[in-house]
């Protein structure tokens, strides 16, 4: 079936490109839109910029590139955004985004996520599955001014379709290899020029990719229920009330973990006795007030988020039952956000704002010790509140836009963590510590972006950081790995924006050198049960990005992306025998590539079809180094995938593969327990889908 889809595929790409020939129809001769790309505005930026004017490398999805490219989750945003990577790996509960080589594995993240204006702030959250959306912008570099904490490496702005851009119905049904399910709805009503609402519902179901030797079974079965409601309302002209739920129940295997035999260069087959697992509630609400004035725009956001976890791990990843970790967590987190801004003046722009937000976590980690027959307890109960000031101005002399912010972050950090040991039935209380630390953060940024005959020019210095805190994960008889101090950076780009070829040719390139004191680094706890984070000394990472995409002319669109990052350890000594400096930083790719192609083809002569739109994507990751030691590494990797759609009236019939050429590869690697394990990445795979807009 596999080999038949591919020809599928490979055949009708030629067939379409010579469509005029084989007197199939015309290609599509839709004029090219008089709005050129970077005219684009960025809502993402808070102060609503044009793509150009922004003084940021900033890379865009449309809601046309994510259904054509089979985005499904951030994972597949991998490359696809030059100096992005998501490994894609583990499970839910693991969803680290690394840009410029920026970027945590554990606790906190280092990139920051909103969706629909609400911040998500537990990694954890990240990985869900994308329905309805209708874009995604993501900035890249510190965006400590606006966002404040952990958006160290960038920040990720996800918005939904709203009911007053779209009106109707949407359906989509799926089937693929590996027993992969989707289905998906949404309606979307304006009722009048003051009222609309939207619902949207989502079900994915899949067998699994790998298979458990000792279980001859799948070891990352998922399911996953969704929903979103959104409602908007007008009262007057200038105010706009909106209420957006949203809800998602997970449930999956995971961490498909092989034992790597270096000798031989290869991965054993996954061997362990017990199942490990993931299941994941998560629900969102928020309530947001826009009042827009004739020269004032003011927006107040509230939103709360609860996500309650339960993982299942054998945490030694072989046939024999040594250690079992089931950890169990509740967070509640709420944030209220106003920002009062200027728009529309000619010289001089501003914005104010004020942040607030607390998140509570109730956790427990429980370990059991095959032998000698003991169970290891830990509870915290962890607190983390804050605040924070900014404020933003923009003054425009000629050609010439100066912006210049600073942003005041206030944090108090408190954690209740008691740690048992059971035997025998009896309990025995090791450790009842009370920790609380405080932060206090400035956050200054300036830049300057120069216009001139359709290209801009700009200059950026940001402060970033990301906060320290405490682990979740350390051995007793290492009391040192509980805490883990805050990050910094100052990051420094220059870059150019501008339209070429008569503006049918957007591009956008970026140079970026990153001065990055105490990174906090992931490393396995020396028992081999967990891990924590610690702090490097000196990092610099530095490279470039480049974007160039055409704007759509007679149905052709092609964007190609690049991004060389070069991050490294200038001062990382963890004893008088033992440094790292001058090595790679792990996790952190030297390379990002892709190439995408799309065409939509016109079938003007035929009762069967209207067009047909191919899409054919490339992407290229690495090197990757898995550890500090850079001894081991995943080399360069290509990755191909493709779309077929045949369209008729409202229907379209869509034949899908991703991992075109069966490339095999890690996506991610560890050592622990005196084993070095590795994930294999997701094999070749295909489907179809049928999707009904209405």
């Amino acid at each position: 079936m596999r080999t038949i889809f591919t020809l599928l595929v490979l055949t009708l790409a030629p067939y379409t490109l010579f469509s005029q020939l084989m007197s199939i129809g015309a290609p599509d001769t839709t004029k090219t839109p008089s709005v050129e790309l970077g005219e684009i505005v960025i809502s993402g930026s808070k102060n609503n910029m044009k793509l150009k004017n922004l003084p940021s490398s900033v890379s865009l999805m449309t809601q046309t590139t994510i259904q054509d490219d089979n985005i499904n989750n951030l994972a597949d945003v991998t490359a696809i955004a030059p100096g992005v990577f998501m490994p894609d790996y583990g499970s839910k509960l693991t969803s680290p985004i690394y840009i410029r080589g920026i970027g945590s594995r554990i606790n906190a993240p280092g990139v920051g996520l909103y969706v629909d204006g609400v911040p998500y702030f537990e990694k954890s959250a990240f990985n869900f599955n994308f329905f309805d959306i209708e874009r995604i912008e993501i900035l890249r570099g510190p965006q400590g001014t606006l966002y404040g904490r952990n958006t160290i490496g960038g920040v990720i702005n996800i918005k939904t379709l709203s009911p007053f851009d779209f009106q109707g119905a949407k359906a989509k049904i799926g089937l693929g290899s590996y027993g992969q399910y989707e289905a998906n709805a949404g309606y979307y009503h304006q009722f009048n020029e003051k009222f609309g609402v939207s619902l949207s519902a989502i079900y994915n179901k899949g067998d699994g990719f790998y298979t458990n030797e000792y279980t001859d079974k799948q070891v990352d079965e998922s399911e996953t229920l969704g929903f979103r409601n959104k409602i908007i309302w007008k009262p007057t002209e200038k105010l706009t009330i909106s209420s957006i739920a949203s809800f998602e129940h997970s449930d999956e295997g995971g961490y498909p973990y092989a034992v790597y035999d270096s000798v031989e260069g290869e991965a054993m087959p996954i061997n362990y006795n017990e199942y490990s697992s993931f299941l994941r509630n998560m629900f969102s609400e928020a309530l947001i007030f826009r009042y827009e004035a004739d020269n004032l725009d003011i927006k107040l956001t509230s939103s709360y988020q609860m996500l309650d976890g339960q993982q299942e791990i054998d945490q030694d990843f072989t046939p024999d039952s040594v250690y079992f970790v089931v950890q169990e967590e509740l967070q509640h987190m709420q944030s209220n956000e106003l920002i009062i801004r200027s728009k529309d003046n000619a010289t001089y722009n501003w914005l104010f704002g004020a942040f607030q937000f607390s998140q509570q976590f109730d956790k427990t980690v429980d370990v059991t010790i095959h032998t000698p027959g003991m169970t290891v307890l830990k509870e915290y109960d962890h607190q983390i509140m804050g605040g924070a000031l900014f404020h933003q101005s923009e003054l425009t002399l000629g050609n010439l836009t100066l912006t210049g912010g600073v942003r005041v972050d206030l944090e108090k950090d408190k954690q209740d963590y008691t740690y048992d040991r059971i035997m025998a039935g009896t309990t025995t209380p090791v450790d009842d510590t009370t920790a609380s630390r405080e932060y206090f953060e400035i956050l200054p940024k300036i830049a300057a972006n120069y216009r001139f005959n359709g290209t801009n020019i700009y200059a950026t210095i940001a402060r970033g950081y990301k906060t320290g805190g405490f682990n979740s994960s350390f051995d007793e008889d290492h009391p040192e790995h509980m805490e883990f101090e805050s990050e910094y950076s100052m990051n420094y780009e220059v870059g150019v924006k501008t339209s070429l070829i008569n503006k049918q040719l957007y591009a956008d390139f970026a140079l970026y050198y990153i001065d990055w004191d105490n990174q906090q680094i992931y490393e396995s706890n020396p028992s081999g049960r967990g891990s924590h984070l610690t702090n490097a000394g000196q990092s610099i990472s530095q490279g470039v990005e480049l974007t160039l995409k055409t704007v759509p002319f007679c149905g052709y669109v092609t964007t190609v992306t690049y991004a060389y990052n070069h991050a490294t350890f200038e001062s990382y000594e963890v004893n008088d025998s033992v440094n790292y400096n001058g090595n790679f930083i792990p996790y952190a790719p030297r390379h990002t590539i892709s190439a995408r192609f799309s065409k939509s083809y016109e079938l003007r002569h035929s009762d069967i079809l209207d067009k047909i739109r191919i899409s054919l994507l490339y992407t290229g990751v690495g090197k990757i180094y898995w550890d500090e030691t850079n001894r081991t590494s995943q080399k360069f990797y290509n990755l191909f995938s493709t779309k077929v759609s045949f369209i008729k009236d409202k229907f379209a019939l869509n034949f899908w593969r991703k991992n075109l050429l069966e490339t095999e590869y890690h996506s991610f690697a560890f050592d622990a327990l005196g084993n070095q394990y590795v994930q294999p990445g997701k094999p070749s795979r295909y489907g179809f889908s049928l999707t009904y807009n209405f």
